[in-house]
């Protein structure tokens, strides 16, 4: 298509995605509630009217006359998103598919299937590392100080986690994608290992918000799991890469080997004694005929 239609329809395919967050975040507002709760349920808020003086607890509260409305309004936006993710989802799918091969698509559609069950698996596994690690944090506080907890950082701190988290369960997927296409191996990832495992750490205590160390383990645990399991499925699509192609792992100036058995080289025909070297050669007259000439050229020219 012209570059015009593709805007329009890329036009068409965001307004389609965008009326259906809409959509779902007004109907998100009747839960509105519900969701509060559930979002501020991994802080362990205190009990009693009293203020507790130090202790593993603390009081969820909002720190301006805008934060009940600003609030609301995020935490319905941020349902919307979620629940209305099939939909704008397979909008951007519908625009990029018909520029992909078969191939391509097939690909496209097991690596949709295996993201998002990891990606809910991170959000899940950050939820339920959440309230330890607010207990953790908590149990600082001295004595003569009470915690109050603004609601608007607990969001944002339960999207971080659940982001970080979510999006760090996509490692093996990007290693394998790297391996099917080629360009690493698995027993190459394999002698990464100490410096993969190193570098999950350290990613694990940068991203983590809590910065505990109970966090970054909480993080980087599951992630070497992850990426042991994805070495173990690269090297099993090595080798049988290399059953179906011998050659497949050759560098480019590197010659294969070559089977000149009988069965792999099949009936060759002998050549017969009589064909002609040359096609049909006129006979030179000025030397008697002694000399043959092609094209009006002696043989050796």
């Amino acid at each position: 298509m012209p570059l015009a239609d593709h805007l329009r329809e890329l036009r068409n395919r965001l307004a389609k995605a965008m009326l259906a967050i809409v959509i779902a975040s007004v109907a998100a507002v009747a839960y509105s509630q519900e969701l509060m709760e559930f979002l501020t349920s991994p802080v362990p808020e205190c009990v009693g009217d009293g203020p507790q003086k130090g202790g593993v607890c603390a009081r969820v509260v909002y720190t301006d006359l805008l934060s009940p409305f600003t609030t609301t309004v995020k935490v319905v936006l941020m349902a919307g998103i979620i629940v209305s993710c099939p939909v704008w989802l397979y909008q951007m799918w519908a625009f990029v598919a018909p520029g992909l091969h078969k191939n391509e698509k097939k690909y496209s559609y097991y690596f949709a299937a295996a993201a998002a069950p990891l990606f809910a698996g991170g959000a899940y596994f950050a939820y339920l590392v959440m309230p330890v690690s607010m207990k953790v944090l908590l149990s600082i506080t001295p004595a003569p100080a009470e915690n109050l907890l603004s609601v608007d950082k607990i969001l944002d701190f339960t999207v971080r986690m659940v982001l970080i988290f979510g999006f760090s369960f996509e490692l093996p997927l990007l290693l394998i994608m790297l391996n099917l296409t080629g360009m690493v191996t698995g027993r190459r990832m394999l002698g990464w290992w100490r410096g993969a495992v190193m570098g999950i750490f350290v990613f694990g205590a940068i991203a983590t918000p809590s910065t505990d160390p109970l966090g970054m383990v909480a993080l980087s645990g599951p992630i070497i799991l992850l990426y042991f399991c994805a070495v173990g499925f690269s090297m099993l699509n090595d080798r049988r890469r290399r059953r179906n192609d011998p050659d497949a792992e050759l560098d480019d100036d590197e010659a294969s080997d070559l089977d000149l058995t009988p069965a792999a080289l099949g009936e060759v025909e002998p050549v017969s004694a009589t064909a002609r070297a040359l096609p049909e050669q006129a006979t030179g007259e000025a030397d008697g005929g002694r000399t043959n000439r092609v094209n009006g050229y002696d043989d050796i020219t």
